[in-house]
């Protein structure tokens, strides 16, 4: 039965007929024929004279494999592999792989299935010698017999074949014979082809980019359950940033959570910023912790880091310093800059572990080694307050200005007052200004008030008591006491401005507000003598007596 269903299968001693040849496959497997069954797979599979059925292709394969036919055992192992007819299992792929080459005939009887025409053997001799199973690896003999299988119209060849194009392995590298072989395996259905011929597509390999058409198999691939397909279609090519389609937050959404389901480790960090900020879906911080913690524990540091942050402010959970302190332990481990400055913080302060300065200073020295500006500023304190080191103003100046350079507009504003002092460098009025300004552009407070001190009293630039006013104006407004009363007393006196009682007035009572004694003491004379207001004895003594 076995044998004449293989006569009429390739049409030897007669016409070639796949019903009759299933006919008599099904015969021979009633009687317990082995290759039978897994021949009787093989048109399930492919759905040879009969209807294509994946499920009852995985179960005559398992039977056959179970009696220890080789070629089904690889063929059930390629069947958990790709997950079809069954659920996708690695474990048990790895499983059936290891019970062939287990039987030291495997490739023996791969190797003439393979000569003798069998598709499926061709395929899996090839793989035999890509990765040196039962033989030694002979990537040109793989090529040879993947070309062979492709031909033969296995779709996994030609996907395998294509990659061997790719990256030349075996053969020279043709981009565009990749692409042809790609095309080909995914259109008889091979979701990891549609994968890679969406690459080609998005990034013009072996064809003329189109994003539209990257766009099409990434969402055929997805939808046949290719986890990372999921990623990229909800990723920056397609619905993020609308590449290649209409931008669409909510689809992006949805394909990051199907990928993330599926066990896409990074598609679980992007499936939980969705959740944090509410893009493509409503704001979830209970959801957004679970998947940055999926994320997390799969070895993304950028969910640590992120976890860390969630714990140690209390964002939909509640606060917790210990578990803060270890994500950020774990992300500083695998090198993330943020996340070793955050630690140093931690144990600067005791927050979720014990105080130690000196660890402090360790993780401030490495984050700032690796670039991270907050964290030069942190260490150059270190340094100039002697905290978990030596106090060395040299090297607090160092990193002071590593750090002013980098952007740091509070290392700039230290930087200036260093160049004030001449502490752990020359005194050098022209630089301080620089950094004073610098800082002041920044929007740092004191930076405006020391700034218009340097123009006031011409000190590393030439003396301007318009841009002085302007300065003391610009550190009030963002409520710098000192600033204030100084306005005041320009306003109040004229000294080289309009001489403004109003503004007099308001400036004090601006300073008396922020808790300035000074400021109420005028305030109340201001209310007394009924300068710049109406006279208000009753609001005089009130200031006068906050003052006292």
């Amino acid at each position: 039965m076995f044998n004449l269903a293989i006569c009429f299968e390739n049409g030897e001693g007669t016409d070639k007929n796949l019903d009759k040849a299933f006919y008599w496959y099904q015969k021979a497997v009633e009687n317990g024929h082995t290759g039978a069954m897994n021949n009787l797979a093989v048109h399930y599979k492919n759905g040879e004279g009969t209807e294509k059925n994946l499920e009852k292709a995985f179960h005559w394969c398992q039977k056959s494999a179970e009696n220890g036919h080789t070629v089904a055992m690889l063929n059930l192992a390629n069947i958990y592999y790709n997950g079809k007819g069954t659920e996708k299992n690695l474990e048990k792929s790895f499983h059936w792989c290891q019970k062939a080459a287990e039987n030291e005939k495997a490739f023996h009887w791969c190797q003439e299935s393979a000569e003798n025409g069998h598709t499926i053997a061709m395929f899996n001799l090839a793989n035999g010698y890509y990765n040196g199973k039962e033989t030694e690896k002979n990537i040109e003999k793989a090529f040879y017999w993947y070309k062979k299988s492709a031909k033969n119209g296995d779709e996994n060849a030609m996907n395998n074949l294509a990659i061997c194009y790719m990256n030349g392995e075996g053969t020279e590298r043709v981009l565009e014979k990749a692409f042809y072989w790609y095309q080909k395996a995914a259109e008889n259905g091979n979701e990891v082809a549609m994968f890679n011929l969406a690459i080609c597509y998005e990034n013009g390999k072996g064809t003329e980019k189109n994003l539209e058409k990257a766009f099409y198999w990434y969402q055929i691939a997805a939808e046949n359950g290719d986890e990372i397909a999921m990623f990229n279609l909800a990723n920056t090519i397609c619905f993020e940033n609308g590449e290649g389609t209409d931008k669409n937050l909510e689809k992006s959404f949805y394909w990051y959570q199907k990928a993330a389901e599926n066990g896409e480790e990074i598609a679980m960090l992007n499936l939980a910023i969705c959740y944090y900020n509410g893009e493509g879906t409503e704001k979830n911080l209970g959801k957004a912790i679970h998947w940055y913690q999926k994320a997390a524990e799969n070895g993304y540091t950028v969910a640590m880091f992120s976890l860390a942050n969630i714990y140690y402010n209390g964002e939909g959970t509640e606060k917790n310093l210990e578990k803060a302190f270890h994500w950020y332990q774990k992300a500083a481990e695998n090198r993330d800059k943020k996340a070793m400055n955050s630690l140093a913080i931690c144990y600067e302060n005791g927050e979720g572990t014990e105080k130690n300065l000196e660890r402090a200073f360790c993780w401030y020295q490495k984050s700032a080694e690796n670039g991270e500006e907050s964290a030069m500023f942190y260490l150059a304190i270190c340094y100039y307050n002697g905290k978990g080191t030596e106090k060395n103003l040299e090297k607090a100046f160092h990193w002071y200005q590593k750090s002013a350079v980098n952007g740091y507009t509070i290392a700039m504003f230290n930087l200036a007052d260093i160049y004030y002092d001449g502490k752990g460098t020359e005194k050098n009025l022209e630089k301080s200004f620089y950094w004073y300004q610098k800082a002041a552009e920044n929007g740092e407070e004191i930076a405006m008030f020391n700034l218009a001190i340097c123009y006031y009293n011409g000190e590393g630039t030439e003396k301007n008591l318009e841009r002085a006013i302007h300065w003391y104006q610009k550190a009030a407004e963002n409520g710098n006491e000192n600033a204030m009363i100084n306005l005041a007393i320009y306003y109040g006196n004229g000294e080289k401005t309009e001489n403004n009682l109003e503004k007099a007035f308001y400036w004090y009572q601006k300073a008396a507000e922020n808790g300035h004694a000074g400021a109420m003491n005028n305030l109340a004379g201001y209310y007394k003598n009924g300068k710049g207001t109406k006279k208000n004895l009753e609001k005089a003594l009130h200031w006068y007596q906050k003052a006292a």
